[in-house]
């Protein structure tokens, strides 16, 4: 039985972005609720709340908006793939497409740093998604409840979206 072509979702992005945020691609339980890092165990909000001073439990369009406020946006590097399961490692490569960075990058020239959440979206976008233009990037942590990691050490790593 072959595994359903999954959709990942739209940017979240708008003109005063400064910052892309990229995962590799949306779990099982985010791509249910049609939520950027919808997995209760996963550290992603609680650790934007942490560092943007907003509450983690407001509404998630609420969330959103404080992340933008603070020029943040929010994308995937796979925009669509097979896979069974949520682990990135069971993303299949025949048939993976990419977002298309390039349009991203000139629509929103704002736009000057990427932090990869996790290797694997460092390691897809590298390979996969090349961009003409320069960009400060960073590799930060998995926010993945399946990367195990102190919960503090990964807030501290995390802290260079701020200083961005």
């Amino acid at each position: 039985m072959t595994t359903p072509l999954l959709q990942g979702f739209p940017p979240v992005v708008d003109d005063a972005a400064r910052l892309l945020i990229l995962g590799s691609f949306p779990s099982v339980q985010s791509l249910a609720a049609r939520q950027y890092y919808a997995n209760p165990r996963n550290a992603f909000w609680p650790m934007m709340a942490g560092l943007f001073g907003f509450d983690e439990g407001l509404a998630y369009e609420s969330r959103l908006a404080a992340l933008q406020s603070h020029g943040i946006a929010l994308w995937d590097v796979v925009n669509k793939c097979r896979r069974a399961g949520s682990a990135d490692a069971r993303i299949a490569q025949k048939g993976l497409v990419v977002n298309d960075f390039n349009w991203l990058f000139d629509r929103y020239r704002g736009i000057t740093t990427v932090c990869f959440n996790g290797q694997r979206a460092a390691t897809l976008f590298r390979r996969l998604a090349p961009v003409d233009r320069p960009m400060t990037c960073h590799l930060l942590p998995s926010s993945s409840p399946a990367r195990a990691m102190r919960a503090g050490d990964k807030l501290a790593a995390w802290r260079v979206i701020v200083q961005s």
